[in-house]
């Protein structure tokens, strides 16, 4: 057998990531016996030095928080969708060394929203304004055809976001948290806040809602995806974009395309529903 292949996900905290039962089961159903995949928790401080000491039998990681933009000056390139929200989650490692960033949650969240027939909408709601929502915007720029509307906590997370639509060409206008039903006026809505932050606003939700796009996966179903089911509303959620973003890192660190997306997603809820 050739020597083992190896790929990671790193962060901190990491003990939660699903990213290794998705990996595994991607290799499994590839027939990658010769490949280990597992987590590590890594900080920003530790992350250089964890990176000199890869050796050539590693294909790539995956970075979760705080990393994403830690680990950009420690590249030697960046894909132009990770440049464009200044956040890598994936870095091949190539055969001469290099290493190559990019990221696949947006291109991850477009893939899951075409899963469930939403591949153009003519405006778009987002609720938060972090990293994610970063994200969102970029998602949006591709599918988007008007307005979006970014529902904020204060006057600085509304220059951000303002600041991210022009830098991604998205025409966006902020609104206060407060007024965050008003969100789902909208054809479709991304919330992109923490477990929790939404719980408020289930009882908001119209009796004949577009598509929602919450990015939770634990706990699952948010109180609002509950009641946008109950409303007979799409649901797209925190699974769909972790498996589909998981699909695009599989087929760039080890070349097999299409990866398995079926036996990976079934592999991440049965690894939900066991916790």
């Amino acid at each position: 057998m050739s020597a083992t292949r190896r790929a990671a996900v790193l962060g901190s905290p990491i003990a939660h990531s699903l990213s290794p039962v998705l990996h595994r089961a991607a290799y499994a159903e590839l027939g990658l016996g010769d490949w280990a995949y597992d987590r590590y928790e890594i900080d920003e401080a530790a992350l250089p030095g964890f990176l000199e000491k890869l050796g050539p039998e590693w294909a790539g990681l995956s970075l979760t928080m705080p990393l994403k933009r830690a680990v950009i000056p420690l590249l030697d390139e960046i894909s132009a969708t990770a440049a464009s929200v200044e956040a890598v989650n994936t870095v091949v490692l190539t055969s001469d060394g290099r290493r190559a960033g990019d990221n696949t949650d947006i291109p991850g969240m477009i893939a899951a929203l075409e899963e469930r027939g939403v591949r153009q909408v003519e405006r778009a709601s987002v609720l938060g304004a972090g990293a994610t929502a970063s994200s969102a915007l970029a998602a949006l720029s591709r599918i988007c055809t008007g307005e979006v509307t970014a529902y904020v906590r204060s006057a600085a997370r509304a220059d951000e976001m303002r600041g991210w639509g022009e830098r991604l060409g998205v025409t966006v206008r902020t609104a206060a948290w407060e007024d965050a039903a008003a969100a789902f006026e909208a054809p479709l809505t991304i919330a992109t806040t923490p477990a929790g932050t939404t719980d408020a606003l289930a009882a908001a939700v119209p009796d004949r809602p577009g598509t929602l796009f919450d990015v939770l996966y634990e706990p699952w179903p948010t109180a609002l995806a509950t009641a946008w089911a109950e409303r007979c509303g799409a649901v797209v959620g925190g699974l769909d974009l972790l498996v589909h973003q998981a699909v695009l890192q599989v087929e760039r660190m080890t070349g097999c395309a299409p990866a398995p997306l079926a036996a990976m997603r079934a592999a991440g809820e049965a690894a939900l529903a066991a916790r």
